[in-house]
């Protein structure tokens, strides 16, 4: 057992990059693309994963020394630190249980896709941390290595549910045909932006207010392009770091600089993954006649959308304000105001690229993530430390993102209250949901589509 959780950790530490391309490249033979072409396809999306990371490491490397500069001017003196998603993910691998996730994903991945009850092919396994980080907190509650297992298998149900569901928005809204999110981050948003999309279209005058990219830019002209638009905020966020006029400039280019890269970097991925969703899809409707398939992928490929980007980077400030004038938050959002992006990606596609009503989606989902996220932090900080995770002089921390999404706080939840009854409990709901969403609701809309006799 040791020697194969240390062979998949040496595979998950290749990294994305290179993880990526020989998962595709295996998965391009078997739906018999020829091997030129399947190994282009594989490349091509370790190439676009390259520039990805290094566009949001751009943003990384400029937007963290500027939001810990802001921190520092609003004075901001709160007891749990955000430690942000790669700490987290590193602290969900990092124990015995957590090194299991990968092939308790794959597994039941594949079972629900053998009866039919996701269309998601999930090929982003580095993602599974997020049932790793998940798994260890109720081990952490409950000390039942069987119950962490459950807990996975049950929260991964829940994203391939709600990644299926999601899948139409978000190929709609980003162009990205065959593709859906089973990112543990970014799918719970589509529950939230689903019911405020819906209250929002009913309030006069919130109703009429349409703020996309393309309608701005032609209001404003040059300034709705995306290049001033990252320069502008770049500029506003260096003035609220109290940078210098030299590093405030500089700040603001390089955020234009993502605004515009970010885009270009996704359709280079998009060239690699274009020929493996065509052949997925042939071979599924070749078997399975009426099904669909969608290749499961991380949400930085929304990343690049002007709505998403624009909304996070208006959101840092707005994070601070919040953590500060929020009653009973005891985090100090740190690590993950770079991750704000992936955690509204969903919500954007939901509100039709509408910038608005992504920013009030935002403010609803950080004020949720930091409550839920201070409820977490004493199972986040005993699991860091069974995990050997350094703490670097903090008695408590916790993760923005994982840690406050809504899942994290009902799967924990009614782990730490009913463990197993509370955990099988979601399972029955979600695989209820499952059976009705693939099994009924799908036929149903696509008699609703059937042209008439």
């Amino acid at each position: 057992m040791s020697a194969i959780a240390s062979g998949l950790q040496w595979f998950v530490n290749l990294g994305a990059s290179v993880m990526l391309p020989i998962l595709l490249f295996i998965f391009a033979l078997i739906l018999r693309i020829k091997p030129s072409k399947a190994f282009k396809a594989g490349l091509m999306v370790g190439i676009g994963f390259i520039g990805l990371n290094l566009v949001i490491s751009l943003l990384t490397k400029n937007l963290g020394p500027a939001s810990h500069a802001m921190v520092r001017n609003f004075g901001m003196h709160l007891g749990t630190i955000d430690i942000g998603w790669p700490a987290a993910s590193a602290i969900a691998y990092g124990t015995v249980l957590g090194s299991l996730a990968i092939p308790v994903g794959v597994i039941t991945n594949v079972v629900l896709l053998l009866l039919g009850l996701t269309q998601t092919l999930d090929v982003d396994v580095w993602n599974y941390w997020h049932i790793a980080f998940t798994g260890s907190l109720v081990y952490a509650v409950s000390h039942s290595f069987s119950l962490g297992i459950f807990t996975m298998i049950v929260h991964v149900m829940i994203i391939y549910l709600l990644a299926d569901m999601s899948a139409p928005y978000v190929q709609k809204q980003y162009g990205l045909d065959g593709i859906s999110f089973p990112q543990g981050a970014s799918a719970p948003g589509y529950v939230l932006a689903l019911p405020l999309n819906w209250l929002m279209d009913r309030i006069p005058g919130i109703n009429k207010i349409k703020l996309t990219p393309k309608t701005i830019q032609k209001r404003m002209g040059i300034f709705g392009d995306s290049g001033v638009m990252g320069l502008l905020i770049g500029i506003v966020i260096g003035i609220l770091a109290k940078y210098s006029v030299t590093k405030t400039l500089q700040l603001g280019v390089s955020t234009a600089a993502v605004l515009v890269l970010m885009p270009r970097m996704v359709s280079l991925l998009m060239e690699g993954l274009t020929p493996i969703s065509e052949g997925a899809n042939e071979l599924v409707q070749k078997h399975f006649p009426g099904r669909n398939l969608y290749i499961g992928m991380d949400s930085a490929l929304a990343v690049g959308n002007e709505t998403v980007l624009s909304a996070s980077l208006l959101l840092v400030p707005i994070t601070l304000l919040i953590a500060i004038i929020l009653p009973g938050n005891h985090v100090l959002p740190f690590g993950d105001l770079a991750t704000i992006p992936y955690m509204i990606a969903i919500m954007a596609a939901v509100f039709r690229g509408d910038i608005f009503r992504t920013l009030v989606g935002g403010i609803v989902d950080i004020i949720l993530s930091l409550y839920i996220a201070s409820w977490v932090a004493p199972l986040v900080t005993a699991s860091a430390k069974a995990a050997n995770f350094s703490l670097q002089g903090n008695t408590s921390i916790s993760v923005l993102s994982d840690g406050g999404v809504w899942t994290t706080w009902v799967v924990v939840g009614l782990g730490k209250i009913m463990t197993w009854g509370g955990i099988g409990l979601i399972g029955v709901v979600t695989l209820a949901l499952m059976i009705w969403y693939n099994k009924f609701h799908k036929k149903n809309q696509a008699k609703k589509t059937e042209p008439a006799a």
